[in-house]
């Protein structure tokens, strides 16, 4: 039996402490996991605990990725580890190897297309081998997206008798502040892209996620652009890069259950007429890694609780008919619902559901189970219509 049913590591982070505050609140009393603090200060931790008013006897587990015997031991005492420490391509890559040796379960919010690659390759097989389920974006990347195209395929079984092998994303309102944790690690993607060719590669790749499979050409959501169906003007949307790949490999990782000639794309919802092209146009020109808030830093807790988000899921068959969903979520996307998704994904994965070790998706592994809890505990919803 492990020291712990969960440790969350870069608890005294900004989005560490957003968890830390949820599980403290969420989960108290006998419905409370055996869980522990952990990071790099073991001051920081305490003031943390204090803070939160967690009991004094709540563990702190001193670990940093810079000793990598002590990311083992953290890796060795925990059945399910919560990392909110990134970039994960810069301080990620000792855990993932931990985990998967250790045969622990593992969740993150990785939105890095190219680490998550590097990481696939190199420790798939030994986590299938020890049993450990290693989960990387467990945040609004990409859960929203991957739940909401899962539910939707679901639903165009029920209806069509067969999934729907053209679905869209429109995100049509997404209120909160920007992560900075989210922008670096974009920073951190394109900056090793730059060096590396074949990580270039793997960025340009749809099927990235997905080795072995090449599926049909995907729309590059590059450009602004008008959708007919909805009548509005559409804009690149900054998460799509990663949301499409990990949609794509829960695709993969499910026998293709949406299809082998699933075509997906995501884009943001601008408005109609004049105005919503200049809208569209003008964020097709933006930097949006320009500026920013940096790792550590976020919006208020007025702005994370005030924030919202609402994507539009539409699936085409090819006679016409079609099957929406959309999915909400009650707090800023960046911070506020990606604390409280990834937590509950974690608890999934201790509480709910089993499953082959490997490294997976939200949706491929969790599925119905995580979309039941985030219902019932996360403030999202998944409506078919």
């Amino acid at each position: 039996m492990r020291d712990f049913d969960l440790i969350l590591y870069g608890a005294t982070g900004y989005t560490g402490r957003l968890v830390a505050e949820y599980l403290t609140a969420a989960y108290a009393g006998t419905d409370a996991p055996r869980w522990a603090l952990a990071g790099r200060s073991p001051d920081k931790l305490a003031q943390l605990r204090d803070e939160l008013g967690a009991p004094a006897s709540t563990p702190l587990v001193t670990a940093s990725s810079d000793a990598p015997e002590s990311i083992r031991a953290l890796a060795q005492r925990a059945s399910v580890v919560i990392t909110t420490v990134g970039p994960y391509s810069l301080h990620g890559a000792t855990l993932v190897e931990a985990c998967a040796t250790a045969g622990t379960a593992y969740v993150d919010l990785c939105g890095e297309p190219t680490w998550m690659r590097q990481m696939i390759d190199a420790h798939a097989e030994r986590a299938r081998t020890s049993g450990a389920r290693i989960v990387f974006s467990c945040g609004f990347d990409s859960i929203p997206f991957d739940l909401g195209v899962l539910t939707l395929q679901e639903a165009a079984r029920a209806r069509f008798g067969r999934p729907c092998p053209r679905v869209m994303g429109r995100v049509r309102a997404l209120k909160g502040g920007t992560s900075g944790g989210t922008l670096a690690s974009l920073r951190a993607v394109q900056e090793a892209a730059a060096r590396d060719p074949f990580l270039a590669s793997l960025l340009d790749d749809p099927f990235a996620l997905a080795p072995g499979f090449r599926g049909p050409a995907q729309p590059p959501g590059n450009a602004a652009e008008h959708d007919e169906l909805l009548g509005v003007w559409l804009a690149p949307f900054i998460m799509a890069p990663i949301n499409t790949k990990n949609v794509h490999r829960t695709n993969h990782l499910l026998g293709h259950a949406y299809g082998s000639d699933f075509v997906y794309d995501e884009m943001m919802v601008t408005g109609p007429g004049e105005k919503g092209k200049a809208i569209a146009e003008a964020i097709r020109r933006r930097d949006m890694l320009a500026g920013g808030p940096q790792p550590g830093e976020g919006p208020t807790r007025e702005e994370r609780e005030s924030g919202s988000y609402d994507i539009l899921f539409t699936g085409l068959m090819p006679d016409g008919a079609r099957v929406e969903v959309v999915v909400t979520g009650d707090r800023d996307p960046g911070y506020g619902s990606t604390s409280k998704m990834i937590t509950e994904s974690a608890l999934c994965l201790l509480r709910d559901v089993q499953g082959e070790g490997g490294i997976w998706t939200p949706g491929a592994l969790m599925g119905a189970a995580l979309r039941k809890r985030l219902e019932e505990r996360a403030g999202l919803t998944f409506t078919v219509r």
